[in-house]
């Protein structure tokens, strides 16, 4: 972990994506082979009541732990490949470029930020993600969920974990598996924004990860903690659907990478992609938000409103305001990576610069302005 932090508390998230036979289209964007899977967090929670998110959560200690240096290859990369170097005039994230053998952890960001995105998954969904011994699994295909004949002997670990991240490297030895970190591709980095802060004034450095697994797994039960009971598994078109139709909410970095995903209809596709480009690294993005007459907007880097300095720990208490409505901001403009936000459920993503680290920017969901949509 790393104790130097003073604005954000680092966090991974994980866009698990199971196979499914592909249905009808609800939308636009045609039918997906597979669905993601979208837990419903707590109203009592102190970030994001009651939004549908993927599984994930807060960093913990244990997953550094020198414990599994037994569990896992040889370090510094424990199997995993090399991120090639940032572009030139970029850099690697903070979360992943801090020394973490300064500060005292014997395993590097990328290791333990997977280890974190496993276990959470674990806790809140209790799906396991493990190969038998010290892993990788062979061949490049998705991955396999834990079998489900050894789900009934996990409740009580589970409960077990939730209490004691320290007893999650302690059910993988009982298990002789190890947490499956090589199934997991690197995706995005989101920065909480300043005016986005949860209670308490919670800020997230978040590592977001995709996994692939070849079909739903057999059960996945709620925590009854941070989730509630409803948990869905839709696809990226599905989701965005139940969102503008009120029956689920999404916060604006789930929105916009449902959005992203829009661009693979098979879990082939966005296994073979996802794969290939993790060894890119990603972008450190920290929404930066304006408000207007009528809503507000979410700009993000390259964006030709995004400032050349933003405010990245609030202690400055800028904010960006304007008179003008959206609609004015959207004409005058010709530079966009914004998220635009009218009211809760109506939410659309305008990207027209060149995304980085070969990466994709999202589908275009709009549907209310088709018109300008078709000049992105």
């Amino acid at each position: 972990m790393n104790p130097r932090l003073r604005h954000w508390r680092e966090a991974a998230t994980l866009l698990l994506a199971a196979g499914a036979p592909a249905r009808p289209p609800r939308s636009s964007l045609g039918a997906f082979d597979y669905e993601l899977l979208l837990l419903q967090r707590s109203p009592r929670s102190g970030f994001l009541p009651g939004a549908h998110v993927f599984p994930g959560g807060l960093l913990e200690a244990a997953d550094f732990s020198a414990e599994w240096l037994e569990l896992l290859p040889p370090p510094p990369h424990c199997g995993l490949g090399l991120v090639r170097p940032p572009p030139p005039g970029s850099s690697r994230a903070p979360l992943f470029a801090t020394d973490r053998q300064s500060l005292g952890s014997p395993l590097p960001a990328e290791v333990a930020f997977r280890i974190c995105a496993i276990r959470e998954t674990f806790e809140e969904a209790g799906i396991l993600l493990a190969v038998p011994g010290r892993g990788p699994a062979p061949g490049g295909g998705p991955a396999r969920a834990l079998p489900a004949e050894r789900l009934p002997e996990l409740g009580a670990w589970r409960r077990r974990v939730q209490h004691d991240a320290s007893c999650f490297p302690r059910l993988c030895r009982h298990l002789g598996c190890a947490p499956d970190i090589w199934a997991l591709r690197e995706w995005s980095n989101w920065l909480t924004p300043a005016g986005g802060a949860g209670r308490g004034g919670r800020r997230y450095d978040t590592a977001f990860y995709v996994c692939c697994v070849e079909r739903r797994p057999a059960r996945a039960a709620h925590d009854g903690r941070e989730v509630t009971g409803a948990q869905v598994w839709l696809s990226p078109a599905e989701a965005v659907e139940r969102f503008k139709s009120q029956e689920i909410w999404l916060a604006p970095p789930q929105f916009y990478e449902l959005c992203r995903l829009g661009n693979f209809s098979s879990l082939q596709e966005l296994n073979k992609f996802s794969s290939e480009r993790a060894l890119e690294g990603c972008e450190r993005w920290m929404p930066v938000i304006l408000t207007a007459s009528d809503g507000y907007m979410q700009l993000l880097p390259g964006d030709e409103l995004y400032p050349e300095d933003p405010d990245h720990t609030g202690e400055k208490k800028i904010t960006l305001s304007t008179d003008k409505k959206i609609e004015d901001l959207m004409k005058e403009g010709s530079i966009f990576h914004r998220i635009v936000i009218k009211n809760t459920h109506d939410l659309a993503v305008y990207v027209n610069i060149q995304a980085k680290y070969k990466h994709k920017n999202p589908v275009v969901l709009n549907s209310n302005n088709s018109d300008f949509n078709s000049r992105l």
